[in-house]
């Protein structure tokens, strides 16, 4: 898809395919506003492909079952998560921006830093040998992270279905986690933007809205 500018004579200016991907500690809300930030950007004329990790696949569901449910050991886990990654980016994420549309994935390899890294405890060099890798060459164009003080996460999900393996952890490793997750926005300022998920959702909308028409240059 493409959308035009006037602002350089005639010539309309195409609107690259974009990589969005959405993080934050379970119960922090991130979720919930997927479905705006893909409306916000069909409304201006963008195909859109919204998916999720782990999972996106036929071979991602499967192992999102044996990942969210399965005892196993770390380096197993994180061995899954990027298996799962791979065939993700082969069949879903890479196919959708060749073809010129915008990526929304819920969670991508920030997490596994996050989660596996964080909370878990993997040396973070393992981590980035698995990254170079699996993608070594692709990188969000932007990431949301959305980040809400532990005792408000974990009070949505005690309102929630019954927990998977990863939210039934104790405060420590949510802790542990979340602090990853902040160290990474620390380390990579020009991909990641904050969002307090603390607040209302509609003034959570706005903050979307105000962060992405800048950085997309929609009109």
């Amino acid at each position: 898809m493409t959308t035009t500018d006037q602002s350089q004579g005639n010539a309309p200016r195409v609107a690259r395919p974009r990589f969005i991907t959405f993080e934050g500690i379970d119960g922090a809300g991130k979720s919930t506003h997927i479905p705006f930030v893909a409306g916000l950007l069909r409304a201006h004329g963008l195909n859109v492909v919204t998916t999720r990790e782990p999972g996106g696949t036929p071979l991602g569901e499967s192992l999102r079952d044996l990942l969210l449910h399965q005892k196993m050991h770390l380096e197993t886990e994180a061995l899954l998560m990027f298996a799962g990654r791979r065939e993700h980016l082969a069949q879903v994420i890479e196919p959708a921006l060749a073809r010129g549309d915008w990526v929304i994935s819920d969670r991508f390899t920030d997490a596994s830093f996050a989660y596996q890294g964080g909370g878990r405890k993997l040396a973070l060099g393992k981590l980035d040998a698995l990254e170079q890798w699996v993608h070594p060459h692709l990188q969000p164009d932007l990431t949301l992270l959305f980040d809400v003080p532990l005792e408000v996460a974990r009070a949505r999900l005690d309102a929630e279905r019954t927990p998977d393996k990863f939210e039934q952890e104790k405060t420590d490793f949510f802790a542990a986690t979340r602090a990853e997750y902040l160290r990474r926005a620390a380390q990579f300022p020009e991909r990641f933007r904050v969002i307090d998920s603390s607040r209302p959702i509609a003034d959570i909308e706005v903050r979307l809205r105000t962060l992405l028409q800048p950085f997309f240059d929609l009109k």
